[in-house]
């Protein structure tokens, strides 16, 4: 049996089409200096780039 990498798990969430969607980094300290823009667009998830997506959908057997 395939266990589930925590640390991915804690990271990454799978949507029920099978896509990975991620937070965007940067978004705990210093929003003071950040701009309204940067912070409304960081504020949304993300999606993960094509080419990491596989080998982090294997860290998620369950998809969790």
């Amino acid at each position: 049996m395939q266990k589930t990498k925590k640390s991915v798990a804690k990271r990454f969430k799978l949507t029920s089409t099978g896509k990975l969607m991620r937070r965007t980094p940067g978004f705990r300290h210093l929003l003071a200096a950040k701009s309204t823009k940067s912070k409304r667009r960081a504020s949304r998830d993300k999606q993960v780039a094509a080419g990491h997506a596989p080998a982090l959908k294997r860290c998620l057997p369950f998809g969790l």
